[in-house]
């Protein structure tokens, strides 16, 4: 669900380790917000990421 409309932004892997250098798996998650957005004249509710919002390549309806 964590994926972004606009920019195809999503979860991410990798490993968290510890301070005795131990590795477990580790998800990044993206800062998706749900709003509702212009579309061709109209308002639809997409998953947005905030930097796309903060940056204005989408318009809040």
């Amino acid at each position: 669900m964590a994926k972004c409309a606009i920019c195809e932004k999503a979860a991410h892997f990798g490993n968290a380790v510890s301070h005795s250098h131990r590795r477990s798996n580790k998800m990044w998650k993206a800062n998706v917000k749900s709003v509702k957005v212009k579309v061709n004249g109209g308002a639809q509710k997409m998953y947005v990421c905030t930097s796309c919002l903060r940056s204005g390549l989408v318009e809040r309806a």
